[in-house]
């Protein structure tokens, strides 16, 4: 469900119009860079000789408009003035193929206009959506993802029309002024002149229907984000559970009926505004077609014009005073779509700070070689600044942050043999998930080494670690698709055969095959059809499908009933048979068979060794164990 926007719609000769006049400070205000203008050119080269095609039909469009008025003075003047019938008949006609002409032009014009302004489209969002599919998780993690959707939406089309409805606009309505302009000096300079005295009543009240306009418009699209936020949080799925377990009904319409109300007084105010531009634009014209039929009357009568251009003129300042009026505001125009284009550029620039290098090797064949060892090597890790990963406009702040993070991790070293469990325990902030996102590479150390089976993680392409790590969070997300469509993202080609043993590794596959939709049911918004033990399960499910070397399991079984947690333990055995796995948790109990447990406290290293081992030195890791338990096991046991 969408809101409307006040005003949408509002306008001149269709929206487009008073839009041009929304004169915002901070859009007219802008100054570009050259190398903005490179970039811009540069995404319109595929399409130049379209964009050439387009611009010489609107010449020719421009010049057919002003020669239609020159046709009927001389059918005035030659034809209906000396009886000359086969004249007016040839004049009419002539005028009429000038009509299917024009008609004719503007289809090719708006089709050339389309397939520029989609192809531009496509090219811009398929480019920042692939770029912000390469960016790292802290990228993610700061920006709201509304800001990201409007980049991709609201802005590559505002950018789009600087070689579409911008340029037309710009183009015709210069080609329109020029030609018309010299028509009518050609015809009548005195007339002219005094068409052009009026023109300052066309454009100043524009620029003041423009401002009061502007900031109807920034109050409209203020009140509009609100009354969206209000429904997105309403209405996803957990926000709905929320309402209905605390929220009172009547409160919640009156929340929405006050958003909605405040949003309906400005659309009435900025259809006021509208109104009184409209007429008073309708009145000046009118004002001025009559001095020129009263001043050119005259001399028509004193017989130093002819009725035909008399009737040419006034025809004439019909194609006038539109174009004049908005050419008055096409630094608007033209700096409103380059200013899109430069929001999606600053996405576009903004660097990924873990990608491949140049040189990036498979991972696979070293796993094939060396088995999937892991090692960490004198790590030292602080999450990045704002300034580092996002952009100030996407986290909707003035300016980013600047000053240094602390350290989370600091100098961690542990090796795990291929096929070998080790287990991640220690307090909570002691370092444990930020250790399974580098070994995933959601980061990249500060210093020191993160390997498998040897070689640094940096030195591998991202789409070979991909194949070979796989990862298990506590909070397992499924897609709003079916069953069948969540486990083929991790493997698209798997056959129905091949999901349903995973789902057997999984130990849910007797639940799925209960389901009246079996493997097509839909599992809801974030999986919310499902509990969180299903979830999970179908989560391990996917990972059995795509076979990873290495498993990074982050608090799986957290928040888990005893039943569920039995059932996704299980799930977890046959997924972890044979591979080489990383494993967070805080039920100690999960983890006493770990060939290798190590301790965290504080981002660093305070123990390592076996279960046993670690209740003998009687440490920390000893410590946590006899809080968890009312009867700790002695040392030995």
């Amino acid at each position: 469900m969408t809101m409307h926007t006040p005003g949408a719609g509002l306008g001149m000769g269709g929206g487009r119009g008073l839009r041009s006049y929304m004169q915002d400070s901070s859009v007219t205000d802008h100054r570009l860079t050259r190398d903005t203008l490179r970039r811009v050119l540069h995404f319109a080269r595929p399409y130049r000789r379209r964009l050439a095609v387009f611009l010489g039909l609107l010449v020719i469009d421009a010049a057919a408009g002003a020669a239609t008025p020159m046709l009927f003075r001389y059918l005035i003047d030659h034809g209906i003035a000396e009886g000359d019938t086969p004249l007016v008949v040839g004049l009419a006609a002539a005028a009429a193929i000038l009509a299917l002409v024009s008609a004719g032009l503007s289809v090719a014009e708006r089709f050339l206009s389309a397939t520029v302004g989609e192809g531009l489209i496509l090219d811009l969002r398929t480019a920042v959506f692939d770029h912000v599919q390469r960016m790292p998780l802290a990228f993610f993690s700061r920006t709201r993802t509304g800001a990201l959707v409007q980049r991709l939406n609201g802005d590559v089309l505002g950018a789009q029309q600087a070689f579409t409805s911008t340029l037309q606009n710009v183009v015709s309505n210069g080609l329109t002024v020029v030609f018309t302009l010299g028509a009518m000096f050609a015809m009548s300079w005195r007339l002219t002149l005094v068409a052009l005295v009026l023109v300052p009543a066309f454009v100043l009240p524009a620029r003041f229907v423009g401002r009061r306009l502007a900031d109807l418009a920034r109050r409209g699209y203020e009140l509009n984000a609100d009354a969206g936020q209000l429904m997105n949080e309403r209405f996803n799925v957990t926000g709905a559970h929320l309402a209905k377990v605390f929220g009172d009904p009547e409160r919640e319409s009156a929340l929405y009926t006050d958003a909605a109300a405040k949003l309906r007084d400005v659309g009435v105010r900025q259809a006021l505004y509208a109104t009184w531009f409209r007429v008073g634009l309708v009145t000046v014209a009118s004002v001025a077609i009559a001095l020129v039929y009263g001043l050119g009357g005259v001399q028509a009568v004193r017989g130093e014009l002819t009725v035909g251009i008399v009737v040419a003129m006034a025809s004439y300042l019909g194609r006038l005073y539109g174009p004049l009026t908005a050419m008055s505001n096409v630094q608007v125009d033209v700096m409103t779509a380059l200013v899109s284009f430069e929001r999606v550029l600053e996405v576009l620039d903004l660097e990924p700070s873990v990608a491949d290098r140049p040189d990036a090797v498979s991972l696979r064949t070293a796993v094939a070689a060396r088995g999937a060892s892991v090692a960490l090597e004198c790590v030292t890790f602080r999450y990045p600044r704002a300034d580092e990963v996002s952009l100030a406009s996407l986290e909707s702040v003035a300016t980013l942050r600047t000053d240094p993070t602390s350290e989370t991790l600091r100098s961690v070293s542990f090796a795990v043999p291929a096929g070998a469990m080790v287990a991640l325990v220690g307090p909570s902030g002691a370092g444990k998930t930020t250790i399974s996102q580098l070994v995933s590479r959601m980061y990249d150390p500060t210093e020191g080494t993160v390997r498998i089976a040897g070689l640094d993680l940096r030195s591998v392409t991202l789409a070979s670690l991909r194949a070979t790590v796989g990862v298990v969070s506590q909070e397992a997300h499924l897609f709003h698709d079916t069953i069948a469509g969540n486990l083929r993202y991790a493997r698209p080609s798997a056959t129905d055969p091949e999901l349903e043993g995973a789902l057997r590794g999984a130990h849910i596959w007797d639940l799925v095959a209960s389901l009246p939709e079996g493997l097509d049911t839909v599992v809801g918004d974030r999986g919310y059809r499902l509990s969180g033990g299903e979830r999970q399960r179908l989560a391990i499910a996917r990972l059995l499908l795509k076979a990873p070397d290495v498993v990074v399991l982050d608090e799986a079984t957290a928040h888990l009933d005893s039943e569920s947690e039995a059932a996704v333990q299980a799930a977890l055995d046959t997924a972890l048979h044979g591979r080489t796995s990383l494993v967070i948790a805080h039920r100690l109990s999960t983890v006493r068979d770990a060939d290798l447990i190590v301790v965290l406290d504080e981002g660093r290293v305070v123990e390592q060794g076996t279960h046993l081992e670690l209740l003998a030195a009687g440490g920390l890791y000893a410590e946590l164990y006899g809080t968890q338990f009312a009867n700790p096991a002695p040392a030995g046991s």
